[in-house]
């Protein structure tokens, strides 16, 4: 499956140490509890949760945290010179971590409308004349980090499991292009696998967009672009731990039991801050910029979403399930029990991973055979 060689989760740049893919941060430290923070942000320091957040995780997942905690140093967080560093590391990383030749991995730029800068993307499993389903993949980052570089092994694994055409998106990053800069590269990109099925060998009535994180963000984002504009029909929008609404953690307290691990509420505000180029939690955000804000979500493509129990996320992807299902529109939800942001990545060999990618590859598999 997939996640089981990714060596590299962007937001974090966790990086692969092992063919067992355990897993370590390029930045010591992003990964440890921040209970004081989430004290303050939540106003309940004598909770529990806060107080001991390790007790929140699943027993299967405890060992691979506590491994990494015990190897990290302190928390850094997320502002403009952490940012700096973490992308020069990435870069770094990227640099001694070329691309494997199998399957062949193209690297486009392709055109956007109105003399824009082109976009590159990468590209994987084309095969002139056939008629294959294909993904548009968007990889995660907080809005502000990230290559789709980072994920070529496993959508490599992506292309070969469901013999599918992939094209991972180098969409502009905030806060350097805000909203709506990253959209548009993402919709280039799906416009393009469109408009050249023919050419690329895809069955332009099985095409699915899948993110994780904050790709999972702008994979939503783009789902309702592409309902608005009524050019390109999506089969599936697969959502992994989706990073969909800027209020929480800003403008919404959270609950002192979820957010200690990976990505905290000092993080989110950070990350939709720089996407909005307005503060996070303001009254007025840019339109469709949230996909959580959005009214409207009848017509949306259907949808598989996954997260962990005790990811800062959680709440706001739940409520975004019900909103989708009270829309009239097929989704499933995977909530994973003691399971904090990255989870998949951290453990991969864990038997809820295991299930949990199990589970988004049938609804994939299911959404290219209708």
């Amino acid at each position: 499956m997939e996640n089981s060689v990714r060596p590299i989760f962007t937001r974090r740049n966790f990086l692969k140490t092992s063919a067992a893919s355990s897993l370590a941060l390029a930045t010591p430290g992003w990964f440890l509890s921040r209970s004081t923070a989430l004290a303050q942000a939540t106003g309940d320091a004598k909770s529990v949760c806060v107080t001991d957040p390790m007790s929140l995780v699943n027993p299967e997942f405890r060992p691979a945290l506590e491994a990494w905690i015990k190897k990290s140093g302190g928390f850094q967080d997320l502002d403009a010179t952490v940012l700096k560093k973490d992308r020069e590391q990435l870069k770094q990383y990227l640099k001694d971590h070329p691309h494997q030749p199998n399957p062949g991995v193209k690297e486009l730029f392709i055109p956007r409308p109105s003399g824009a800068p082109k976009v590159r993307v990468l590209l994987m499993g084309d095969s002139p004349g056939a008629s294959k389903p294909a993904v548009v993949h968007i990889h995660g980052g907080g809005y502000v980090l990230g290559t789709p570089d980072s994920d070529v092994p496993a959508l490599q694994n992506l292309s070969k499991d469901h013999d599918c055409v992939v094209v991972t998106v180098d969409y502009r990053l905030a806060p350097e292009t805000p909203f709506p800069g990253s959209l548009e590269d993402n919709y280039a990109a799906l416009r393009w696998l469109y408009t050249n099925a023919k050419e690329l060998g895809v069955d332009t009535s099985r095409i699915a967009i899948k993110g994780e994180s904050a790709g999972g963000g702008h994979a939503a984002a783009l789902a309702i672009a592409a309902r608005d504009r009524g050019e390109i029909p999506i089969c599936l929008q697969v959502l992994i731990y989706p990073m969909l609404d800027d209020r929480t953690g800003s403008s919404r307290q959270v609950s002192p039991c979820i957010g200690h691990y990976a990505w905290t509420p000092q993080d989110n505000r950070f990350g939709w801050t720089a996407l909005l180029g307005v503060p996070a939690g303001s009254a007025n955000v840019p339109k469709n910029s949230v996909p959580a804000r959005v009214a409207n979500l009848a017509g949306l493509a259907p949808a598989f979403i996954g997260v962990g129990s005790i990811d800062l996320f959680s709440a706001e992807d739940l409520e975004y399930a019900k909103r989708l299902l009270e829309a009239g529109v097929s989704t499933e939800f995977n909530l994973v029990p003691g399971a904090y942001h990255g989870f998949d990545l951290v453990a991969p060999e864990v038997s809820l991973v295991r299930q949990f990618n199990t589970d988004w590859n049938d609804a994939l598999r299911r959404a290219f055979q209708k």
